[in-house]
């Protein structure tokens, strides 16, 4: 159901030229700076609502704070762009803003609602994380032991492919009624709309930069080739149809990328597989 009911939000975020721009290897740093602090705040409500809910019947299942959560990454990564007192220089854009604002509320008033946006941002990362990793690497020449890029690094979890698997079965174990199921994909599709609003605002932040733009420079077979040839859109959490299963599909918006990604969040992407297994 999440599958075909966020299908067509999926593909807004494919095609946004922020997706595009990041598919083809074309990166500004501002941005992805942006998008950490998007994400930042994005995740610090997820997971403060994560932690607040833990031992609800729809969030016990896919509690995993050890594997997947993402804000402590964030800050490192904040502080390697802005030094220590990173804190007193970042605030939430107006479109993050509604994000976290709908995330709370959901958190607060109807906590099964989180699973949909732990759908879209923790599986789409995990999905399309590595391949942004690459790409935000080279093209900035960001440090090879991943200072700045720690967002992408999931060390608890030694197969993502694996976990994926795992979380997407855990989901399916969630015993909710047919209207809640479709309450949930609702608040996904929701859930990627505030991905769209986030990744138009980075847009605006990258036309009005006076950073140039650097790239790998390629003019033709871009995409395969700035995704090292695996023809996958980072900013999704993959069509697993061909890989793990055959009914299932997420994003990130955004991810990172989301400031890129998301560079999303996040994927962030969304920050966003060209198909990712």
């Amino acid at each position: 159901m999440l599958l075909a009911g966020t299908k067509e939000s999926h593909t807004k975020t494919e095609i946004s030229q922020l997706g595009r721009d990041f598919y083809k290897g074309i990166v500004k740093k501002d941005v992805l700076k942006k998008g950490i602090e998007a994400l930042y705040f994005i995740y610090s409500a997820m997971e403060d609502e994560l932690e607040r809910n833990k031992d609800h019947p729809y969030i016990a299942p896919i509690y995993f704070p050890t594997e997947l959560y993402r804000r402590e990454a964030l800050a490192q990564d904040l502080q390697y762009f802005y030094g220590v007192d990173w804190e007193s220089l970042i605030s939430p854009s107006p479109a993050t803003t509604l994000w976290v604002k709908r995330i709370h509320e959901v958190g607060k008033k109807d906590p099964g609602m989180l699973v949909a946006h732990c759908y879209v941002r923790y599986i789409g990362d995990l999905s399309g994380g590595h391949l942004l990793n690459n790409v935000a690497k080279k093209v900035l020449r960001l440090p090879a032991t991943g200072e700045g890029l720690r967002f992408y690094q999931f060390e608890g979890i030694t197969s993502h492919k694996g976990f994926k698997q795992l979380y997407r079965s855990k989901l399916n174990e969630v015993d909710v009624e047919m209207e809640t199921k479709l309450s949930i994909v609702d608040e996904a599709i929701r859930a990627y709309d505030y991905s769209l609003l986030v990744t138009a605002e980075l847009e605006e932040i990258g036309k009005t930069s006076k950073e140039e733009a650097t790239g790998f420079g390629h003019s033709h077979g871009a995409g395969a080739g700035a995704m090292g040839g695996e023809g996958k859109c980072p900013f999704s959490s993959g069509n697993t149809a061909a890989g793990e299963s055959a009914t299932y599909l997420s994003h990130i918006p955004n991810q990172l990328a989301v400031a890129a990604l998301v560079a999303i969040l996040a994927g962030f992407t969304a920050w966003y597989s060209l198909r990712a297994p």
